[in-house]
């Protein structure tokens, strides 16, 4: 049978059964979930768990100080959310271990984990890093990353699948002038991400990574507050203006519902057309 035969029965199959040729909107659900998301109080961790809250999904903030945790919690639920909070320090094994435990406990288990928690304590040449300031941003922003996805795919097993998300950035392709060690850490994402995704693939949980690019956030403020250095960003910009945080929210809730059900072991680069490759 040619191709043009095939697409020509095809064609006429859909014209008859329209139904069959789109996805029911309530596929882009995400009632009844649980969804942790740390680094969640502010900027795009609190941006991720409002789009994932807003589509039904049970989520799990954390942060490191009790009060950004109120704060946030009282804020989604004011939208409707149905929220827990927790105080988490990613870098410790045992706030990870809380952490998780508290989400089964509260929640009955875990659906999806949005991993957003980063440091960056170096701003410099790269050569005037010292070893302290590389174990410090490889453990918060990479190590610590893995470590969790190994605590919660147990329970995302038990539920029948899941759905893991990294939050990278466009330095993890282009790494940042005086940004080295904190952008080699978000390349290392990209990496984690193709090597989780075929090994978790087995148990139906999906691995996939978001890229932000310039992101009108408090942790980016340096980048585009100062408007000279933000004009110099939106010449290599296609959209010329700074990102929202909401705009990575969108696209992370997209990963996390039916209607990405075939997206695996891939980074998503939102960046305003900000070239990426490595």
């Amino acid at each position: 049978m040619s191709y043009m035969i095939m697409f020509r029965g095809v064609s006429r199959f859909l014209r008859t059964n329209p139904v069959s040729g789109q996805r029911s909107m309530s596929q882009s659900s995400l009632v009844g979930k649980v969804a942790i998301v740390t680094a969640s109080t502010d900027g795009i961790g609190l941006a991720a768990a409002q789009a994932l809250g807003k589509r039904g999904a049970h989520v799990v903030v954390s942060s490191r100080r009790q009060a950004n945790v109120d704060k946030a919690v009282a804020l989604l639920q004011s939208q409707s959310i149905i929220v827990t909070g927790t105080t988490c320090n990613v870098g410790k094994g045992e706030d990870r271990e809380k952490l998780v435990q508290l989400t089964v406990d509260q929640c009955g288990g875990i659906d999806i984990l949005v991993s957003n928690a980063a440091v960056n304590p170096f701003f410099g040449n790269i050569l005037d890093s010292t070893e302290d300031v590389w174990d410090k941003i490889l453990s918060v922003n990479v190590k610590s990353a893995f470590l969790l996805t190994k605590l919660v795919v147990p329970h995302m097993e038990k539920r029948g699948g899941g759905n893991i998300i990294f939050v990278s950035s466009v330095a993890g392709y282009q790494p940042m002038q005086a940004l080295g060690p904190y952008s080699v850490s978000k390349t290392a994402l990209l990496g984690l991400t193709k090597a989780l995704a075929p090994e978790l693939a087995h148990g139906n949980i999906r691995v996939n990574c978001v890229a932000p690019g310039i992101i009108k956030t408090r942790f980016s403020s340096a980048l585009w507050q100062n408007k000279d250095v933000a004009d110099e960003f939106k010449k290599q910009l296609s959209i010329k203006r700074i990102g929202e945080p909401e705009e990575i929210g969108g696209t992370i809730a997209f990963l996390c519902s039916d209607e990405a059900s075939y997206i695996t072991g891939e980074t998503i680069a939102v960046t305003g057309g900000m070239s990426c490759r490595l």
